[in-house]
């Protein structure tokens, strides 16, 4: 085995838990980088996330790199992904220099993805605050619920029932993105309580923005999300959706937003962002 193909082998079974330091690129090859870096909560289901990302990569064609350094943020690196995904991560993980790399990363054509508390992520960065579409706010226990597809058409959102009952832990978010992002599903309220944005509750969406593309579901809480069979071809549809590797449409979303409303139940706990 050539000296490339034998460290594409290595990253795939072995993982990379440090910035990847890539050989010249195989002419054809795909790659996406999964951010893990946490520096406030940490999730206990980062491990069945990689796995499930490295298993979608391997079914649709795609090397996938995975880290948690800071360091993988850097043009020379970034300039061999079609898309970064940061999944699970929490707090301030990228300095000034990663900053600066990945506003050039994502305006000079590449995607993102971001996975559940992707969006508890860098509030202090605005450029990342418009990417990620809109910040965390906070969730109720953990419990099963009601998701209305709202474009069955994007490949994200394709292989899923029209209503779809899942339990998951589910995020409240300061406002609805809807205006400015491409809505692709919704929580009813009623089927759940702690909910507190009303009739208005996306819960995944995506929109093509800075020249590039981004995508963001709130999903993956659970370790048994990453085994679950729809929910896997969901975050399947979204990566390559952000990778470029199948079309979809992200453009303005024609349904207006309803009036806010009370939610209908009863409020337990409700987490709030960490600081």
């Amino acid at each position: 085995m050539n000296p490339v193909a034998a460290f594409a082998a290595a990253v795939l079974v072995l993982g990379n838990p440090s910035p990847p330091q890539r050989p010249a690129s195989i002419p054809g090859e795909t790659r996406v980088l999964v951010f893990t870096r946490t520096t406030g909560f940490r999730h206990e289901s980062i491990p069945d996330g990689i796995a499930a990302l490295r298993r979608i990569g391997e079914e649709s064609g795609f090397l996938v790199d995975a880290t948690e350094d800071p360091d993988a943020f850097r043009d020379a690196n970034l300039s061999g992904y079609r898309a970064v995904v940061f999944l699970l991560t929490t707090g301030d993980v990228l300095d000034g220099e990663g900053q600066a790399a990945l506003e050039r990363f994502i305006r000079s054509g590449g995607g993102w993805a971001g996975v559940h508390s992707a969006s508890d992520t860098e509030y202090d960065w605005p450029f990342y605050g418009r990417l990620v579409g809109e910040y965390f706010a906070g969730h109720p226990e953990i419990q099963p619920a009601t998701v209305r597809v709202e474009d069955p058409m994007h490949p994200a959102t394709a292989p899923l029932p029209a209503v779809w009952l899942r339990t998951d832990e589910w995020y409240n978010f300061r406002a609805s993105p809807r205006r400015a992002v491409h809505v692709l599903a919704t929580l009813d309220e009623g089927t759940y309580s702690g909910g507190s944005m009303g009739e208005d509750h996306p819960i995944a969406w995506c929109h093509e923005i800075f020249g590039g593309r981004a995508i963001y579901t709130a999903g993956g809480h659970t370790r048994e999300s990453y085994t679950e069979p729809l929910f896997v071809a969901h975050l399947s549809g979204a990566v390559r959706w952000a990778a470029g590797l199948e079309p979809g449409y992200c453009g303005p979303t024609e349904r207006a937003a309803p009036t806010r409303v009370e939610p209908r139940r009863g409020n337990p706990r409700v987490v709030t962002p960490r600081q």
